[in-house]
């Protein structure tokens, strides 16, 4: 363990004064910092418990959720009026660790949690993240879990999020604090594709610190978040699918779709989206769709079946939801 001091911020203020100095980094539950620390892969200089911070819900005046980055992931999956307004969201939250992790996992740090690749936790290997230039033994190497889509030839990490997922589906916003003020984005466009660049993966400044997720007003339609995984225990996602739909008279009226498990970030499926919209709510409706969105997929030795796989919970999904509708 490298030596590091460890300062708790009393406000926004002064977390981002301590923030600033040359190695600092936010604490929050420290479900992945920590353990990157102890493999040698994070070498802060100072820690910034920022754990009391921001640690409410609050309702928004025109009916969304505002999400503290403090907020522990159990709190959210026990809200209420998550529950009632955002249940895809709590089942994303469940689906994603055992109930010691979420009692101490915040929403921030699951944003921020980096990649579960054996690669990039092992040190004798080449790792683009890890240390930029040295390669990526991934694409070579054993890849089953590794990204189908918008990776590149420095990295096929996939990002390990399940409530990031949720978030995507859910037009989440993500508001931050830094040095240049305050400033809000779309959780879509929080986290970056690897490019040539793996080792940087938000666009997050030095110093910067997530305050808040602020959801939107809940749209109609039903929704579901459903993850295929080697076992039901707490694995990482293989294919992760989070799904709004509404349906009228037979026809799709609203989709929304993310994905997770195959790429270096929760994947929004636009695609598939702009397909669907108008379509028969039709099992070859959904596959068409789904097919589409995967036309760009690249598959390596060993994860090649994830593009198919992604294909069918796709559509079974839908398939799922468009049932529920009918028998409302």
């Amino acid at each position: 363990m490298n030596p590091f001091t460890y300062e708790r911020a009393a406000d926004a203020k002064a977390a981002l004064t301590l923030g600033a100095r040359a190695g600092a980094k936010y604490l929050g539950g420290g479900t992945n910092l920590v353990d990157l620390m102890r493999e040698s892969i994070e070498h802060p200089v100072v820690l910034v418990d920022v754990t009391n911070l921001s640690c409410a819900i609050e309702d928004t005046g025109d009916g969304g959720l505002r999400i503290g980055a403090g907020v522990k992931n159990t709190t959210v999956a026990a809200d209420p009026r998550m529950r009632a307004r955002y249940p895809m969201l709590s089942e994303a939250v469940l689906a994603g660790a055992s109930a010691q992790i979420r009692n101490m996992a915040t929403v921030g740090g699951n944003l921020l949690q980096r990649t579960r690749c054996g690669y990039f936790y092992d040190d004798a290997a080449r790792c683009n993240k890890r240390s930029p230039g040295a390669g990526c033994d991934a694409i070579g190497g054993f890849n089953r879990m590794h990204a189908i889509l918008g990776a590149s030839d420095a990295c096929v990490a996939t990002h390990p999020s399940d409530m990031a997922v949720a978030l995507a589906a859910l037009d989440a916003m993500v508001s931050m604090e830094g040095r240049n003020g305050a400033r809000e984005i779309p959780l879509v466009d929080f986290h970056v594709l690897p490019g040539d660049t793996p080792q940087t993966e938000t666009v997050l400044e030095a110093g910067e610190l997530i305050t808040a997720v602020t959801l939107p007003p809940s749209i109609a339609g039903r929704s579901c978040y459903r993850k295929v995984r080697d076992r039901a225990s707490y694995a990482f996602a293989l294919i992760a699918a989070a799904v709004i739909l509404e349906v009228q008279d037979g026809v799709v009226k609203d989709v929304r779709l993310a994905l997770g498990g195959v790429a270096h970030k929760p994947w929004r499926a636009r695609t598939a989206e702009a397909a669907l919209k108008g379509a028969p709510a039709t099992e070859a409706a959904f596959l068409a769709a789904a097919q589409a969105e995967f036309a760009c997929a690249r598959g390596l030795r060993d994860n090649a079946f994830k593009i198919e796989l992604a294909q069918r919970v796709i559509a079974d999904t839908l398939v799922k939801l468009t049932a529920l509708q009918e028998v409302r």
